[in-house]
């Protein structure tokens, strides 16, 4: 069963730094955009950025826009998401999960029902 493994959650003060790690496998980076999604209790799954296999495009909604940044290592076989200036609002899961119907990520934005391979997350805690 494939699946990617999220690491690198924590508990960490308002206004501090986290690097999420994604790991795929290699197929899975080559050929589908990688997306990273949060999920807080009581709200829906959230797209906060994407990561085309086919160019390095990437994509991030304007909620995390400026703070977050969504990198590649090919020869690791993973993505990361490096998280800054952290809020308590972004307290939540973090996924990371596969496009099957793009290489490039959707200029207008990344919904979860187009996604597979959902990993089993990683809490992030804004908290002081």
């Amino acid at each position: 069963q494939v699946q990617l493994v999220e690491s690198g959650g924590g508990l960490v003060q308002p206004g501090g730094s986290l690097k999420l790690s994604c790991a795929a496998p290699e197929f899975i980076l080559d050929y589908y955009a990688i997306g990273w999604f949060r999920q807080a209790p009581g709200k829906e799954r959230e797209g906060v950025s994407c990561i085309s296999s086919s160019d390095g495009s990437t994509y991030y909604p304007n909620s995390v826009k400026g703070r977050f940044s969504i990198s590649r290592d090919n020869a690791k076989n993973t993505v990361y998401l490096q998280m800054n200036s952290l809020q308590p609002e972004d307290t939540a899961a973090y996924y990371c999960a596969a496009d099957l119907m793009r290489r490039r990520c959707a200029e207008s934005g990344i919904t979860a029902t187009d996604f597979a391979y959902w990993g089993q997350g990683t809490q992030v805690t804004v908290s002081s």
